[in-house]
């Protein structure tokens, strides 16, 4: 799976500003991956669901205990993540991250831009000398599931229910070495 790489991305601490821009990105990569995997609910671009992930983000952006960061090119929002301590209580915040979010816009797919906020991603754990990452994806994202695979994660056994009766999986990477 080797992937182009986008020129002219530069990533950058997310702001207040940016929280239009990332509530529009992740509604539209949220819905390309739902329908890839054959579900099309209307909450997945409803003005309700979005307004509910923009108070996500909102919250993310302005928590201490997190990291948001925006892949620009340009003034455009190409990618975004969300990084910090794990949500779930078997984990162990003082080994353990989460990749909360990761989103690419979906005309940037396979262009390196989730290469880059990945990378990103796996600085700021050795930065906190973290030693196992954490995150979920819908057991149908097939494309993130490969990405993930492509960067060394597998399945914890970890799963939650999720829409369309398929789960939430738990991936992990051990990033110590």
């Amino acid at each position: 799976m080797s992937a182009v790489t986008t020129p002219g991305i530069v990533l950058r601490p997310a702001r207040p500003t940016d929280l239009d821009a990332i509530t529009g990105l992740h509604t539209e990569a949220r819905a390309a991956y739902y329908r890839a995997g054959g579900y099309s609910g209307t909450e997945l671009t409803s003005a309700e669901a979005r307004s509910q992930r923009r108070a996500v983000w909102q919250r993310a952006v302005r928590d201490d205990t997190r990291s948001v960061l925006c892949a620009m090119r340009g003034e455009e929002l190409a990618g975004v993540a969300a990084m910090g301590p794990p949500l779930d209580t078997d984990l162990d915040a003082t080994t353990v991250g989460q990749l909360h979010q990761i989103h690419v816009r979906p005309d940037y797919w396979g262009q390196g831009v989730g290469g880059r906020l990945h990378a990103a991603y796996v600085r700021f754990l050795r930065e906190a000398s973290l030693h196992t990452e954490v995150l979920e994806a819908w057991e149908r994202n097939r494309r993130a599931h490969a990405f993930y695979a492509h960067h060394g994660w597998h399945p914890d056994g970890h799963r939650r229910p999720g829409p369309a009766d398929a789960d939430y999986v738990r991936l992990r990477i051990d990033v110590s070495s």
